[in-house]
C-alpha cells in the first residue's frame, strides 16, 4: 500500500525547502524529496533580494541568515594590471521601519539550503536526498508516485521544483518557452586564494581572452569564482583547470588559487513555462523560469513562488475552492516574465549597477482576482492599536494567518483562527478595512463588511 501526504515536493533547492517550511508550519502534511545523494555545497545564487529577507522574517529564519550574509563589497575593475574602476553595484541605503531590510545581502546558496533545511528540522519535517521521482501519474484526487527506493507514494498535490531542466515539466509536455545562447558560457566555482583582500569583489579584464572574478563568500575563507568562456570552450574541472582559467584572463601579482571546492558550467538561458499547472501538479522555481545572473533575480523569484503558492494549498486542503489554486499561475507567471526582462535587460547590457527595481518591493498582483482593491505589499513600520499600544506591522502579520486590519469597531468574522484581527486607531488603507493575506499583500480594502466576508469565502 502506498504512503500517503498531501504535499509532495520534487526538489531540495531553495523553492522546494521554502515551501515545505511553510507547509509544515501550517500542519500540511508533506515530503521533500531529492535525487541527489546529499546536498549541494556550491555558493550558486548568492544574492538574497529585501523581499526575500522579509518572506524570511516570516518564515522564522531571517536572524541566522542575517548572521553570516554582508552587503556586497565594492567592486574592483581591472583592465590587465591596471584598475580602472571601482564602485558598489548596491546603492547603500540604510534601514527604515517601512523597509527593514533595505540592502540585498550575499549569502551562498549552500548556506541558505542549510538554514532552510535547520528551520524545517525543527518544525518537524526533513529532506530527503538520495530518493529520485522515478515515474508518477495523476487523477482527479491526487497523484501517485514511484521513487528509487523503491516506494510508493499518494499525494494529492505534486510541486516540481526540480530545477531548470526539470524532468517532472518534460514528462508533463509542458514548453519552456525563450533561447539558450550557448555562445555565452561560464564557468562557476568555488575557491580558496592565498594573496587577494577580501574587501573587494575582484574583476579582471583581458581583451581577446575574456573576464575572471572572484566574489568573497562571507562567513567562509573561500571566493565564488566566475569566469567567461570562449565559444566551443570546455573547461577543465580540476584546480589547475581554474588555475589556467585564472592565469589567462588576469594579471594578479602574488595571487594564487589553492583549493577547489565546487565547480559547474553555466550556459545562458532564459526561458519561462508555458504554464505552472498540470492538474495536480505544479511548476516552481527554475523548473518554471530561468534567468540570466545579471541582477540576482531567479533564486528569489522561486523563493517567492513557493511564498504565494504555499498558502494557497493550504487553503485549498482545507476546504477552500478549487479555483484558488488557479490564482498561483494568474499572479507569479506575469512576474516572472517581467524579472526575466530585467535581468536580461541587465545582462545585454553587461550593467554591474543595480537599482531597487531588482529588489522586488515594488512587485504586487494589482488586477489579479486575489486583489480587490489591493494587490500591493504591505511595508513594515509601526502603528497604533486602538488601546494605544504600539506594535510593528511585520510582528502582526508574522504567522500562516490572514491579518484584518479595521478601526473601531471591527466586523464580526467567523473564521476562526485563520483571521487575525486587529483594532486600530484610524483606517489603514484607503477602505475602512483591510485584508492582507497570508503572503503579506492586500488582498482586499473595503468597507462593506458583506464584501469583506464574500472575499473570505473564496479564500
Amino acid at each position: 500500500m502506498s504512503e500517503t501526504t498531501d504535499v509532495l515536493i520534487v526538489g531540495a533547492g531553495p523553492t522546494g525547502l521554502t515551501l515545505a517550511v511553510d507547509l509544515v508550519r501550517r500542519g500540511i502534511a508533506c515530503r521533500v524529496v531529492e535525487q541527489a545523494p546529499e546536498p549541494s555545497g556550491g555558493s550558486k545564487g548568492k544574492g538574497l533580494q529585501p523581499r526575500t529577507l522579509e518572506v524570511f522574517d516570516d518564515l522564522g529564519v531571517v536572524d541566522p541568515v542575517l548572521a553570516t550574509a554582508a552587503v556586497y563589497p565594492p567592486l574592483l575593475v581591472r583592465l590587465g594590471r591596471v584598475p580602472i574602476w571601482r564602485a558598489r553595484m548596491h546603492k547603500q541605503v540604510q534601514a527604515t521601519d517601512a523597509v527593514p531590510y533595505p540592502m540585498v545581502l550575499m549569502h551562498p546558496q549552500w548556506r541558505t539550503e542549510a538554514v532552510l533545511r535547520e528551520r524545517l528540522a525543527a518544525l518537524g519535517g526533513k529532506a530527503e536526498h538520495g530518493a529520485a521521482l522515478t515515474a508518477f501519474e495523476q487523477d482527479p484526487q491526487g497523484v501517485t508516485a514511484g521513487l528509487s527506493t523503491g516506494e510508493s507514494l499518494r499525494a494529492r498535490y505534486m510541486v516540481a521544483a526540480d530545477g531548470g531542466r526539470s524532468p517532472v515539466r518534460k514528462a508533463l509536455g509542458i514548453g519552456f518557452t525563450g533561447q539558450t545562447r550557448e555562445e555565452e558560457r561560464m564557468v562557476l566555482g568555488d575557491v580558496r586564494a592565498e594573496g587577494l583582500g577580501r574587501d573587494h569583489i575582484h574583476v579582471w579584464v583581458r581583451p581577446g581572452r575574456g573576464m575572471v572574478a572572484l566574489y568573497p563568500m562571507p562567513g567562509s575563507d573561500t571566493f565564488q569564482f566566475l569566469a567567461s568562456l570562449k565559444p566551443g570552450a570546455t573547461p577543465e574541472h580540476t584546480l589547475r583547470g581554474f588555475q589556467k582559467l585564472f592565469a589567462e584572463r588576469s594579471t594578479p601579482r602574488g595571487v594564487r588559487l589553492t583549493e577547489l571546492l565546487w565547480s559547474s558550467l553555466y550556459r545562458v538561458n532564459i526561458r519561462l513555462a508555458d504554464r505552472y499547472r498540470a492538474g495536480r501538479i505544479f511548476l516552481a522555481g527554475d523548473a518554471a523560469h530561468v534567468h540570466p545572473p545579471a541582477g540576482g533575480q531567479g533564486l528569489n523569484t522561486g523563493v517567492q513562488d513557493a511564498y504565494n503558492l504555499g498558502w494557497k494549498l493550504a487553503r485549498t486542503l482545507a476546504g477552500a475552492p478549487e479555483s484558488l489554486l488557479d490564482t498561483y499561475e494568474e499572479e507569479r507567471r506575469p512576474i516572472a516574465a517581467a524579472m526575466l526582462g530585467l535581468s536580461t535587460g541587465l545582462h545585454d547590457k553587461k550593467s554591474l549597477k543595480r537599482g531597487a527595481e531588482t529588489y522586488q518591493l515594488q512587485l504586487g498582483y494589482r488586477g489579479a482576482t486575489l486583489a480587490r482593491h489591493g494587490g500591493e505589499r504591505v511595508p513594515d513600520g509601526r502603528v497604533r492599536l486602538a488601546d494605544g499600544t504600539q506594535v510593528r506591522m511585520f510582528d502582526l502579520l508574522r504567522g500562516p494567518h490572514f491579518t484584518l486590519l479595521s478601526p473601531d469597531p471591527a466586523p464580526r468574522l467567523d473564521n476562526g483562527p485563520k483571521v487575525r484581527a486587529y483594532r486600530l486607531e484610524q483606517p489603514y488603507g484607503r477602505e475602512r478595512h483591510t485584508l492582507v493575506r497570508p503572503d503579506g499583500y492586500v488582498g482586499i480594502e473595503t468597507s462593506s463588511s458583506e464584501e469583506l466576508a464574500g472575499y473570505l469565502a473564496m479564500v
